[in-house]
This record gives C-alpha cells, structure tokens and sequence, in this order.
C-alpha cells in the first residue's frame, strides 16, 4: 500500500501526537470541592515533628464570655484575664509556662497515644496550591499536670482537651495551624 507525502505526513504526526506522553495535573495536596474527612490517628514521627514546630504565640487570653474571669475560673490562683506564653512540644509532652504580672505557672500536657483529625471544605475560599482552602483541627485530650499559679487546681486525674486550628491545603504543616484552643478540666 503506497501513501502519498501528505497521507505519510498526517500518519507521523498522528503517531507523534499518540506517543508523546501527556501532561498530568495531579495535585497530591489538594483538596477537593466538599471535601470532608475526619479520623483518629496515631501520632506519627512526620505529626509528631510538625508538633514540634508549631507555636503557641506570646499570649494567652482567659475567654469568659461576658463574665468576669474571677467568677469564671476556679482552681487557678489569682486569675488574670491575659498571660504571657512559651511553649512546645518536648519528648512527649507540651510544655507551657504561663505569667502574668505577679504570678507563674507551668503546665504538663502529655501528648495521647491517638489524636483526631479534621479537615473541611467551608467553601468559599481557594488554596494558593489549588482546589479549596479548607479548615483544619487536630484535637488532643489526655492527662495534666501543672505547678505555680495551677498547682491549686490540678488534681491526679485532671484532662485537658487542646485544639490546633488552623487552613490550608491537604497536606498538613506546622505553619497552617494558626490558632489554638485549651481547656482544662
């Protein structure tokens, strides 16, 4: 079978065009429109390292809502409303040291042996990486131990339920969780 220039042209471009590899757009952190997922995970030494470098910030405020912080928090001596901050994460436990003007105090939080983690689509928002930006919490409920202005407070069985907050894409680093909650009870 004989072809002509063109038809042998038009075979070889066709063959060229099926050959070539094709580019993929895949993108292992992004997240997808309604994305939802939640879980219960065991810290790994990836989570654990990310754990490490998160930061508190300077300050901790005492939320109350409405009320005053002395009718509000009990087991805490002399309350204040707002405290300066250090913490991290050391072997297997946050170390928080707290003080205000007069007063200080540290607090123990053993890291659990699982945590939960959340991420949502809320919609609205994009990722600077593509797909939407979602929400994100890893939630972590264990055992406290304190001294200084805590010492009052804490007995051998007082739980803590810490709370990192924080957006971005799905691939989690220390830098995505802004924010955080604690409480102690």
């Amino acid at each position: 079978m004989k072809f002509s220039k063109s038809a042998k042209l038009l075979l070889m471009l066709l063959a060229a065009l099926i050959l070539t590899p094709q580019q993929v757009w895949a993108c292992a952190c992004c997240a997808e429109d309604w994305q939802y997922r939640i879980g219960m995970n065991k810290p790994r030494n990836y989570e654990i390292e990310l754990m490490k470098r998160m930061r508190f910030g300077d300050t901790a405020n005492v939320f109350t809502g409405e009320a005053d912080v002395a009718d509000v928090v009990k087991g805490l001596t002399n309350p204040a409303e707002t405290y300066s901050l250090t913490g991290s994460l050391v072997a297997k436990a946050w170390k928080l040291a707290f003080r205000d003007e007069n007063n200080l105090g540290a607090l123990n939080l053993l890291l659990p042996v699982r945590y939960l983690s959340y991420g949502a689509d809320i919609h609205g928002r994009m990722s600077g990486g593509g797909g939407p930006l979602l929400y994100k919490e890893w939630r972590f409920e264990g055992v406290v131990s304190g001294c200084g202005i805590f010492r009052a407070g804490l007995t051998a069985s007082a739980k803590y339920f810490l709370v990192f907050q924080g957006r971005d894409n799905n691939c989690d680093n220390a830098e995505d969780f802004t924010h955080w909650r604690l409480e102690i009870g």
